[in-house]
């Protein structure tokens, strides 16, 4: 592009560039791009900071990446044509609340109360979702109140953040009210309220109450995704149910849908969690046959759980497979 007489530098390209650097975590090259754009004539703008931010953000070491962010919103802060957006305000919020950092996130709602920005839906649900995740429900909610008195509406995607993050601290009371309440709101449930709702219910062994949802999601007339029968196969083998776990898988391969590999790794899990390699290992042999090809995380799953015999089979596999075990692999092995 840059050799072309039409060219003429253009902060939206630049943009771009910095964010798909970050989200490559290519760092370094961002901040090339960031300087190169200066060299071009171009005065940053608001979008630029923030794909910079962002960039940041990406980085493995997490302190050094939320002091650098900080560090440029408080930049934009100083500068005419930079001022913080909604958008900037979002990126932060979320970051910090991922983090755990309550004070930061406290003291970021105050300072955009102040700005000119306002709050929207994706303000609250970021830091909802950020805080959900990591488990902090007390935190969660707070957020939550905060939206409610600032007259801004709970969308589809706020109640099923609510009803995973609840269902994922076995908070099972808070999580079947807050499906209550979307059942009696504007809003309809979607598959991953029910997916959800199933996997967090199996975690707990309560297979009862998750074949429960399955029956409302049928009676709802919903048509399972692949991740609702994955979430089913999960469930049956967190409460000791590999036969009909299998059923599922069976069921599925024999319906004339394509597989998924996930759809293979979630059974194969199910043979390993409940200490039968013999027969995850037949699975896995008989991948090819029901048209489903294993990837790495397939491999890393099934390393963990073999001997040491099967383990040297299935190293072999990988290397037909032209998949080259290296140190990571083995070290996120014994992660999973």
């Amino acid at each position: 592009m840059q050799r072309q007489r039409w060219y003429v530098a253009d902060n939206g390209v630049y943009s771009k560039l910095i964010s798909v650097m970050g989200k490559k975590g290519q760092t370094r090259m961002a901040m090339w791009l960031f300087s190169e754009m200066h060299n071009s004539g171009c005065r940053p703008d608001t979008s630029v900071y923030n794909a910079l931010i962002s960039a940041h953000l990406n980085s493995k070491d997490e302190a050094k990446a939320l002091d650098k962010a900080l560090g440029y919103f408080n930049k934009m802060k100083g500068m005419e044509l930079c001022q913080p957006s909604i958008v900037t305000y979002n990126i932060l919020l979320r970051a910090f609340a991922q983090s755990r950092n309550v004070g930061k996130v406290n003291a970021l709602f105050k300072d955009l109360d102040e700005s000119v920005a306002s709050p929207d839906i994706y303000t609250y649900n970021g830091v909802i979702d950020a805080y959900g995740k990591n488990g902090n429900i007390r935190e969660m909610e707070s957020v939550l109140s905060r939206m409610k008195s600032n007259q801004c509406k709970p969308d589809i995607i706020t109640l099923n953040l609510l009803i995973d993050s609840y269902g994922k601290k076995q908070e099972f009371d808070k999580m079947e009210q807050v499906f209550k309440c979307l059942l009696r709101s504007k809003e309809k449930p979607t598959l991953p309220t029910f997916n959800s709702m199933i996997i967090n219910y199996g975690k707990a062994r309560l297979k009862e109450e998750a074949e429960h949802v399955l029956q409302k999601m049928a009676d709802m007339k919903y048509t399972p995704s692949f991740i609702t029968y994955e979430s089913l196969v999960m469930m049956y083998g967190f409460c000791d149910c590999v036969s009909k776990a299998r059923e599922v898988f069976d069921r599925l391969a024999e319906s004339g849908r394509e597989l998924k590999f996930s759809t293979l790794n979630a059974m194969l899990d199910v043979y390993c969690m409940n200490g039968l390699p013999m027969e995850a290992d037949k699975l896995f042999a008989s991948a090819n046959s029901i048209g489903v090809r294993p990837n790495v995380s397939t491999y890393k799953l099934l390393y963990k759980a073999y001997t040491k015999g099967l383990q040297e089979k299935l190293l072999k596999s990988m290397e037909n497979d032209g998949i080259v075990p290296n140190k990571r692999f083995f070290l996120e092995s014994f992660k999973l």
